[in-house]
């Protein structure tokens, strides 16, 4: 593990000790055949710093992640316990610049899709990995305050259509908030 000043992205939760709680994820890992084949895209078209062989980091002005090849001979095989894609975060004003970016480097990015609580392109990286980058908002308390956030199910306007579909196949779930406030 690197050592670095990022402040951890603690979630709040008084059911669970602060030294039980995640604090982030050192890594992301990703199976290959051949890293080298990322190795200009993610270092001049992402501007990834390359970090000991076949790992990288992505930096920003407030915190990093790092993304770390491992290499291998089999296919990987989608399905239960995998990752269907990385995602990364950019602001707003400078979403469709890494679009751009990203063309440029000659990847194949999707148009920006507008997902109303934030905006992504994705694309593969040479080794074949889904990338997503998000922009960081407008976010959730778009369509309802912070205060009742989660209360009941918001769908995007694009989906309220479906909601009569969707509504009756869903798992019932307690509002944690209730317990909280007993304590």
């Amino acid at each position: 593990m690197v050592a670095t000043d990022d402040e951890p992205l603690i979630a709040e939760n008084p059911e669970i000790p602060m030294e039980h709680r995640i604090q982030g994820f050192d890594r992301v890992r990703a199976f290959t055949r051949d890293p080298e084949a990322s190795r200009s895209f993610l270092a001049e078209t992402l501007e990834f710093t390359q970090s000991g062989e076949t790992g990288f980091e992505a930096r920003g002005e407030q915190r990093g992640g790092r993304y770390l090849y491992d290499v291998t001979d089999q296919a990987g095989i989608p399905g239960a316990g995998t990752v269907h894609h990385v995602a990364w975060a950019s602001t707003p004003e400078e979403h469709e610049a890494w679009r751009e970016r990203v063309l440029e480097g000659g990847g194949r990015p999707t148009p920006v899709i507008d997902r109303f609580y934030f905006k992504s392109i994705y694309f593969r990286e040479p080794s074949g990995v889904l990338f997503e980058i998000a922009t960081m908002g407008p976010g959730f308390t778009t369509d309802e305050p912070l205060e009742t956030l989660g209360e009941h199910l918001s769908l995007p306007p694009d989906f309220e259509h479906l909601r009569d579909q969707v509504e009756p196949v869903l798992t019932p779930i307690t509002n944690p908030r209730d317990s909280w406030a007993a304590r």
